[in-house]
């Protein structure tokens, strides 16, 4: 497995990374607690924390909206889906990057590394997004989902590395949860998980993947400085 001797120093071996976007990129974790609260607040239920988020978000997401407390027998998952989309969406510009995005983005890019994005935002709100912050220049292909529903990552992913004529051997990517583990693994690639997104640091070491605290120990990792211990 890769990495998995972690009292050695690590090299980052692969010529191509694939990255999530939200949660890993975009730091979007405070609106989307803050827009599920809303709805739940709306239906009486109690509020989350952003520990319990950590602990219950997951996908599909109709599993985490029951979690949540959400009861798709009284509603149908449709109705506080599309209101959770309407109140991201309207937020979702208000919201930047993580600190170190650019710095890991630079370095990747000035090692000759090819840079992609996966995402289960919508197509065109991806595109927006990046563009507002300014760094849609770094990334070869940028691959977002149809639907409003962020079902699977992974037809689009197989896309992504047919088009790009990526070698799976040498390419990673680089998620905030399990299921960015789980979609790395079903394309057949490796994955690096941080934990500074939607899931917390227990749930993605259950994964077996490396998990870093911050894009700063990724970074890290790319430049040869960090030993894992």
């Amino acid at each position: 497995m890769p990495f998995a001797d972690f009292k050695k120093p690590v090299s980052f071996r692969f010529d191509s990374v694939i990255w999530d976007w939200n949660g890993t990129l975009l730091n979007d974790l405070d609106l989307c607690i803050d827009c599920i609260n809303i709805l739940l607040k709306k239906r009486g239920l109690p509020l989350l924390t952003a520990e319990k988020y950590k602990e219950i978000f997951s996908f599909p997401v109709i599993d985490y909206y029951q979690k949540a407390g959400f009861d798709f027998s009284k509603e149908d998952f449709s109705v506080p889906a599309l209101e959770f989309i309407s109140l991201y969406n309207t937020g979702v510009r208000d919201y930047g990057l993580h600190g170190s995005v650019v710095t890991a983005l630079n370095l990747l890019k000035n090692s000759g590394k090819r840079q992609f994005i996966l995402s289960a935002m919508h197509q065109d709100l991806l595109n927006e997004t990046l563009a507002q912050n300014q760094i849609e220049g770094f990334f070869e292909r940028v691959y977002g989902l149809g639907d409003h529903y962020a079902v699977s990552k992974i037809e689009r992913g197989t896309e992504l590395i047919q088009d790009a004529g990526l070698e799976k051997e040498k390419t990673c990517l680089v998620g905030d949860t399990q299921h960015d583990f789980e979609v790395a693994s079903a394309l057949g690639l490796s994955s690096i998980l941080i934990a500074d997104g939607h899931q917390s640091k227990k749930r993605l070491k259950q994964t077996g993947a490396p998990v870093f605290d911050s894009l700063d120990d990724f970074c890290a990792l790319v430049s040869g400085k960090m030993t894992l211990a």
